[in-house]
């Protein structure tokens, strides 16, 4: 399993509900979630101790301590993902705005995820290629 993130949510600070924050730890060799990019939520990472590497778009970088990382709404070519290329576990704070729906894109799959808030939530995941007609809805 490649993906073994441990989150403790912080929520956003006293009073903002537009944005969520969560603490991520990664052991050596695990990435936090699949490639993805958000076409409505802006992501901004603080790495705390550790080192990895962030893929963005087409391109790697090395990150490490300190590091502060924009990572704005878009398509493919904001998609991020970040992994833990270093001997010790790498942690970071994960700080996105909260805007519902949302639509996640994961390009190595061709999938993507409609998310929104509410009670309960709407979440599915779906494929590009497996998508239906409009309307091809039952008759009333």
């Amino acid at each position: 399993m490649h993906y073994a993130p441990r989150l403790a949510q912080l929520g956003g600070p006293q009073g903002v509900t537009g944005l969520a924050t969560n603490l991520i730890a990664l052991a050596p060799g695990m990435r936090a979630f699949p490639f993805h990019s958000h076409r409505n939520n802006d992501e901004l990472f603080y790495v705390i101790t550790g080192a990895g590497e962030l893929r963005y778009g087409a391109e790697a970088w090395p990150i490490r301590e300190g590091d502060l990382i924009a990572c704005p709404a878009g398509g493919p070519e904001t998609a991020h993902q970040i992994r833990n290329t270093g001997t010790v576990e790498l942690r970071y704070l994960a700080i996105g705005t909260n805007v519902s729906p949302d639509i996640v894109e994961y390009p190595d799959t061709g999938q993507y995820k409609a998310h929104a808030h509410g009670v309960p939530p709407f979440d599915i995941v779906a494929h590009r290629e497996r998508t239906a007609d409009y309307w091809a809805v039952p008759h009333e």
